[in-house]
């Protein structure tokens, strides 16, 4: 006779496999059912341009598999065009418009779709994207398949869209003060910056989203910011708040990252920015806390503190603008990509400004 123990790691191991089966089948149903609905959508016959960052290791690739695609679905009018050192995906972009091209498609990383959709913005032309990047957040809040190419294809060359926000940070201090750098998803100034600028690209490539905590370790006893913080609400109305002290200060188009809800209010086409102001105090006790206070958001999806927190503020606040003015430099950052050292700063936002491929419309 089985003893007891060893019916129940039986039963146990029986619904470890039914379970591990389900999965499988669900997903394997999901991925059915997209490709369903992305067949069900007519192939546009219109002319596309692929904007591709040839510095990815998978570009290559990346490129034969896009012409075997479009191919195999009979789209005949495609040209690439490859970003340059010289030459970014804006600069790309509208060379593409200017040649004819009636959709663009950005292929890389979130620094290629940013640069991209800086262009594309109030144009109405459609834009797609193909994810090769190693963050691709913009790709995951706007559920484009990440990790397979022709799911996302099947969506980039497909009818199906949605008018997204577009934000947008000016450096007042600096010599392009009128040029708006756009982002997609967060944009930022003072810690978070600091961090993502002194990330290894080496690193980042092996041990991905880890190597911005190895990166932020070396800062958590870099000096605070102070500055003078103006926030426009949706109805106009304008609150300065006067020698504010912060580690970073963050405007969020969309606010979720693997893992982790940092923004759970933000929303990609409500017109507004949600604005984080962040601070810690007591060392790693208030880093501990602020840890706390981002789980507590991702559990909760909700824009509040942990209860628990003692030594971390996070203010979180939504408007169509904001203007700092910082008592020191501090550097600025826009969806990954360093913009420099800058003592005054406007976000603003373009409300649906942008029109994105993407596999759910409104």
């Amino acid at each position: 006779m089985p003893t007891p123990a060893l019916i129940i790691l039986c039963i146990l191991a029986g619904l470890a496999i039914v379970a591990t089966m389900v999965v499988l089948l669900s997903r394997a149903y999901r991925r059915r059912e997209f490709a369903r609905r992305m067949e069900a959508r007519d192939d546009d016959q219109v002319s596309y341009a692929f904007i591709i960052n040839p510095s990815k290791p998978q570009a290559a690739q990346t490129r034969w598999h896009i012409q075997n695609y479009c191919r195999a679905k009979h789209i005949q009018d495609i040209r690439f065009i490859e970003t340059q050192l010289d030459k970014d995906g804006r600069a790309c972009a509208r060379m593409a418009l200017d040649q004819g091209t009636e959709v663009v498609v950005a292929v890389g990383g979130d620094g290629t779709v940013r640069t991209v959709a800086s262009a594309m913005a109030g144009t109405g032309h459609a834009m797609g994207i193909i994810p090769i990047g190693t963050g691709n957040l913009f790709a995951r809040n706007m559920g484009i398949p990440v990790g397979d190419l022709d799911a996302a294809l099947a969506v980039a060359t497909s009818h199906g869209s949605n008018l997204v926000d577009v934000g947008r940070m000016y450096l007042l201090d600096g010599k392009e003060k009128d040029r708006g750098h756009a982002f997609l998803i967060i944009a930022g100034i003072g810690f978070d910056a600091l961090m993502i600028d002194d990330t290894d690209p080496n690193l980042k490539r092996t041990v991905s989203w880890l190597a911005y905590f190895i990166s932020g370790a070396k800062h958590l006893f870099a000096p605070k910011y102070t500055g003078d913080i103006s926030i426009t609400r949706q109805d106009q109305v304008t609150q300065t708040n006067t020698s504010v002290t912060f580690r970073t200060f963050m405007a969020g188009n969309c606010g979720e990252i693997p893992g982790f809800s940092l923004m759970p209010n933000a929303s990609w086409n409500d017109g507004l920015l949600d604005f984080e102001i962040i601070d810690t105090s007591a060392g790693l006790i208030g880093w501990a806390n602020l840890f706390g206070d981002v789980m507590h958001q991702t559990i909760t999806r909700k824009a509040s503190q942990s209860p628990f927190s003692t030594n971390s503020t996070i203010v979180q606040l939504q408007g169509a603008r904001a203007e700092i003015r910082l008592e020191d430099p501090a550097l600025a950052q826009v969806d990954g990509d360093i913009l420099g050292e800058t003592q005054h700063i406007a976000l603003e936002v373009e409300q649906r400004a942008l029109n994105v491929r993407v596999p759910q419309t409104d």
